[in-house]
């Protein structure tokens, strides 16, 4: 097993190497990213593609120990020869629950799987999602899907187009630049959770305006690329395309 505290993987010899040794003996390399504040936790197979042809998997939102041992039980099946069923139920994966297995659009792959990146060399590589079930047993697409879990199991088979991990229509906060053309360059998430997304101009608070964040996410789809932005963190760019440069949010006293 190997635990990384931050969602954005470490590019490490050490670990691809370990990597390499695991696959050879166990079949896979299991990592595991510890939760924060703000993002869930979740692990992912290395090694099910080089060594069985077969997708990686990944599981957000439990517990590290159950995290680790779901892929080791995934792993048992595949090393039977059996094939993961993408949308197939499977009711012995979690007791008195069931689970099924989503495939991971290409364009969520680099969000989550960077050290299977730095293995592979390329982002190209298919996996599947494992999917839980609430305690009334249903998945978070069924209706009465219990909202307190949604946060904790994004779905990687759907939000190529809006990554953020809030609702479509969460209230935010930009400037009535942004509603007269002018692009986004600063994005701010606040202490509070808040969102705010920022125009190159000196803004005063009489510039502020409120939008649904799908309105933002709608005009410019690279805004997705920061939707990790840990809460107290913000992220700075010169134009639409440029390289975000992220770094800890220092509220304004005045």
């Amino acid at each position: 097993m190997t635990s990384e505290k931050k969602h954005n993987c470490i590019d490490s010899d050490q670990l691809i190497e370990n990597a390499k040794n695991n696959i050879e003996k166990y079949g896979l390399q299991v990592i595991i990213i510890e939760a924060t504040d703000y993002l869930p936790s979740f692990a992912y197979s290395i090694g099910f593609w080089q060594k069985y042809r077969h997708p990686e998997i990944i599981c957000f939102g439990l517990s590290n120990s159950l995290l680790q041992t779901l892929i080791n039980n995934v792993a048992e099946i595949i090393k039977e020869n059996e094939s993961i069923i993408e949308g197939k139920n499977y009711p012995d994966i979690f007791e008195n629950a069931r689970a099924e297995f989503l495939k991971v659009h290409p364009d969520n792959i680099s969000d989550y799987f960077g050290s299977a990146i730095n293995f592979y060399e390329k982002e190209d590589f298919p996996a599947f999602q494992l999917v839980w079930t609430d305690r009334n047993d249903k998945f978070p697409w069924e209706e009465n899907f219990e909202e307190e879990f949604r946060h904790k199991q994004p779905l990687l088979d759907r939000n190529n187009n809006f990554k953020f991990i809030e609702p479509k229509n969460l209230a935010t906060f930009t400037t009535k630049q942004w509603l007269e053309g002018k692009s986004v360059v600063r994005v701010v998430h606040d202490h509070d959770g808040d969102w705010l997304f920022f125009t190159d101009d000196e803004v005063s608070i009489e510039d502020s305006v409120i939008v649904a964040l799908e309105q933002l996410i709608t005009k410019d789809n690279t805004l997705n690329q920061v939707f990790d932005l840990e809460y107290g963190e913000e992220a700075e760019r010169r134009f639409i395309g440029d390289k975000w440069i992220r770094n800890k949010f220092e509220p304004d006293d005045e």
